[in-house]
């Protein structure tokens, strides 16, 4: 962590980042996250969490918005959705590869976040992206409010990658983004050290 430059880190644009909430530091329901940050300008951020599954699965949700499930939807349906934040905890946000082409879609370099209706249908149909990840919620952060947190110690940022998106297990998340990193959870510590 040497190469960590604290002044560099909260001035950059951290969109397309996971952020790892430092333990202690990081309290209530996003203790222990790892945050997909979609977004993140001088007005503020948006993240996704991508390691607390809820107990619905997306054939339920599916279900509950009155889709019917195509029997092509395939072992899609068994995955679940996600706790994405504190933030709107009524809406879905849909975090998929690759873009393609929906009416409420930002776009994230490879991938994109999509929020309307229409990229559901798809998935209920069989014919959705390859990869997706389902939230109800989002965490936000306000103007320069990220920026402190991560001045405070708060949350360690990285490139984001898409085999723990997408491929490795909700619980074990965590841990293979520290191990990117070359860090063992148990060197970290919530206290902060100044020289």
């Amino acid at each position: 962590m040497d190469s960590f430059n604290k002044s560099a880190a909260s001035s950059a644009n951290l969109s397309q980042q996971f952020l790892l909430a430092m333990p202690g530091m990081v309290a209530g329901n996003l203790a222990n996250t790892v945050i997909y940050v979609c977004e993140h300008t001088e007005h503020g951020a948006l993240g996704l969490v991508i390691n607390r599954p809820t107990d619905l699965t997306v054939g339920n949700l599916l279900q509950r918005i009155d889709l019917d499930l195509s029997l092509e939807i395939g072992p899609v349906q068994e995955s679940p959705v996600f706790f994405g934040g504190p933030v709107q905890t009524d809406r879905g946000f849909v975090l998929h590869a690759p873009a393609g082409d929906y009416s409420s879609s930002i776009r994230l370099g490879e991938l994109a976040l999509t929020t309307s209706r229409d990229i559901l249908q798809e998935v209920a149909q069989g014919h959705g992206p390859a990869q997706i990840l389902i939230t109800l919620g989002y965490a936000g952060w306000g103007a320069g409010q990220l920026e402190s947190e991560i001045a405070q110690n708060a949350w360690l940022n990285m490139v984001a990658s898409n085999d723990i998106l997408f491929n490795i297990p909700p619980e074990q998340r965590y841990e293979a983004s520290l191990a990117q990193l070359g860090i063992n959870s148990s060197m970290l510590t919530g206290e902060a050290g100044h020289a």
